[in-house]
């Protein structure tokens, strides 16, 4: 038994930022989980998904996150207990039903986890979901700890259930993937049970049909949708997560939620301010409890907001404090406008040690720039620079050399469009610099389309596009049906490599087997692809010159979309991991090392870090302890040094 589900009510233990989220939702009796695998997010369906039968949940990976929460506000409109799961990015795919799921409302609690990524860690960005909260008027709360991660998820149902509308619960990387320790309470025992009322009138949120706004009539829905927010801005007044830290009459207030509460604790420890400052910790940021924020802006004239990644809290405090200022004054506040805390990137103790350092006057800094240049020369004299590279027998680098060199054969300027996923790496020397445009999850595609559509306007450049199996079903058969239909003569290249992979090998509708592990019938990409009417081929890309003759085929068809699948499991997947194909072992007589016409084509370009060049040898040597022995290096030695054989 999980121990997210095996401890008693009152015992202590250490758990995920993540992890808490997940027990908080267990405790406050959630039924149905949705998402789509997106760091720092995944481990919170991942783990539910582990406890599901035990506590009889529905827990699913879905196709994409607009879908996660359209069938999590299916379990809501039945009268259950819901969670919807994804990363800051998926805020923005799901962003078109969460407008029109606001307006409606939801019926059982029904709760929206987003991870935002400061300092884009695992990202493309480090876009902020808290925005969306105030665009489509919903609640937003963030916890502060570990502790909080949980009470805070079990309240936020509470909560939905009362103003009827859809909550949102905003994690950071930080807090998503840091460890504390967690105090359980009780798992509720009560089985659930769902139904649809639909026999109401139009307007009766309880038992009539669920619709968003009625045409020409906005007062009759968003009136009362603002009406719950205003609810929710009272139950803040009285949020016992909203919480105060510091002398009856600080110095300097800080203001901060999230991470960054632990970040502004550690810092006024560090700098013995404990009687100077004062932290007030808000776990509702949207909307801000007016009368807590006027108490204790009452007690202060200097205010500094510590928060990441945009001012989106200082904005909307300066808001209230201009409205409130004949009562409580001017304030003078300090933050990402005043230059004080940056606007990029993740926070952390050291900047706001310098932070307050320089409003109060300290003569300590954060980290001095003599001892900063220090430490920058030490690490580039120890720690070797390691550039971003695919793992050792990862299928996207051999992918990536047949295609570069289709390309460079077909010598009309043709050029690759990106995607989001491990093989955006395909921009990068490991991928041999391939990719020349990468966007959000799908753009690859549907760019590439767009490409191809410019024929009329003189351009020949051949266009290809990549994608891997999971993005195929979340957007780019959206693109594909649209360059069918506009026969946009494109070459969609699907790197299928049995799962998601960059995130865990999720499943998706390509595999047979959904987030509980049960068996479910795959979707095919090439039957679906064939159905559209594309031009559809397979090939192996660890098959090198087959994979490269297939692509110049594709690139010489100049009618129509074409899609090749090039199928080869990850190195990491189960199916291949600690499984060798072939034991592979350098000729050393025969390897000519810099002085063959390759100058070493096998280390220095093709890259894998299973070959190692050998200084004193001056000679390439293979790494057994992390060769999975995929033989592709074998296709690419022009002296045919490197040997493979059968692995036993």
């Amino acid at each position: 038994m999980s121990y997210l589900i095996n401890g008693e009510a009152g015992s202590s233990h250490l758990l995920m930022g993540n992890e808490a989220i997940v027990r908080g939702a267990l405790e406050g009796g959630v039924s149905v989980a949705t998402g789509y695998p997106g760091t720092p997010s995944s481990e919170i369906v991942e783990s539910l998904a582990g406890v599901a039968k035990e506590r009889n949940l529905y827990v699913e990976w879905s196709v994409n996150e607009k879908v996660a929460l359209e069938v999590a506000a299916a379990a809501s409109f039945a009268g259950l207990r819901s969670m919807c799961v994804m990363k800051q990015n998926g805020v923005n795919v799901t962003s078109d039903f969460l407008l029109h799921l606001a307006s409606s409302g939801t019926r059982g609690g029904m709760v929206l986890v987003s991870c935002d990524d400061p300092g884009a860690l695992s990202s493309v960005n480090e876009g902020e979901s808290r925005l969306f909260a105030k665009m489509v008027e919903i609640p937003l709360l963030e916890p502060g700890d570990f502790q909080e991660a949980k009470d805070i998820t079990k309240w936020a149902f509470e909560l939905s259930e009362e103003i009827r509308n859809l909550v949102m619960i905003r994690s950071v990387t930080r807090m998503s993937h840091a460890s504390g320790n967690v105090r359980y309470g009780k798992l509720p025992d009560g089985k659930a049970h769902a139904q649809f009322d639909f026999h109401g009138s139009l307007l009766d949120q309880e038992k009539g049909p669920m619709i968003s706004m009625v045409v020409s009539a906005a007062e009759l829905q968003h009136g009362p949708q603002q009406e719950k927010l205003r609810k929710a801005a009272g139950i803040f007044e009285e949020c016992p997560f909203n919480t105060y830290n510091g002398p009856e009459r600080p110095e300097l207030l800080i203001v901060t939620s999230s991470a960054c509460n632990l970040y502004s604790r550690e810092a006024i420890k560090a700098l013995n301010l404990e009687k100077k400052a004062g932290v007030l910790k808000l776990a509702t940021t949207w909307p801000l409890p007016r009368n807590v924020i006027k108490r204790h802006f009452a007690l202060t004239d200097r205010i500094m907001i510590v928060e990441e990644v945009l001012p989106t809290l200082e904005e909307n405090i300066k808001v209230l404090a201009a409205e409130m200022a004949p009562e409580i004054g001017i304030k003078t506040f300090y933050g990402k406008r005043s230059g004080h805390i940056p606007s990029v990137g993740e926070m952390n103790p050291d900047l706001v040690i310098g932070a307050l350092s320089s409003v109060l006057g300290l003569k300590r800094k954060s980290m001095p720039e003599a001892f900063a240049g220090k430490a920058r020369k030490l690490a580039e004299t120890v720690v070797p620079k390691r550039e971003m590279t695919f793992c050792p027998g990862c299928p996207h680098r051999a992918s990536y050399w047949s295609i570069h060199n289709a390309i460079e054969m077909d010598n009309r300027k043709g050029f690759v469009c990106g995607d989001i996923g491990c093989y955006t790496l395909g921009m990068l020397p490991c991928g041999f610099s391939t990719l020349k445009t990468v966007h959000s999850m799908g753009s690859g595609s549907g760019i590439a389309s767009g490409f191809g559509k410019l024929t009329q306007f003189g351009m020949d450049q051949p266009v290809v596009a990549v994608c891997g199996d999971s993005l195929f079903f979340l957007a780019a058969m959206h693109a594909m049906a649209i360059a069918v239909l506009q026969t946009s003569p494109f070459s969609l290249v699907s790197l299928d490599n049995s799962g998601t992979a960059m995130t865990g090998f999720q499943a998706h509708p390509g595999i047979a087997a959904n987030a509980m592990g049960e068996e479910m019938p795959a979707l095919d990409i090439a039957e679906i692809c064939r159905a559209m009417g594309a031009r559809v081929e397979k090939a192996d890309p660890f098959d090198l010159e087959g994979t490269r003759k297939a692509l110049n085929e594709m690139m010489e068809h100049r009618e129509g979309a074409k899609v090749l699948i090039l199928q080869q499991a990850c190195a990491l997947s189960p199916q291949r991991k600690g499984r060798k194909s072939y034991e592979m072992e350098i000729d050393e007589e025969m390897c000519l090392g810099e002085e063959c016409g390759c100058n070493r084509i096998c280390t220095r370009i093709f890259g894998c870090p299973g070959i190692v060049w050998n200084r004193e040898k001056g000679v390439s040597t293979i790494d057994e302890l992390i060769c999975t022995g995929c033989g592709v290096c074998a296709d690419i030695c022009p002296q045919g040094a490197i040997k493979r054989r059968e692995a036993e």
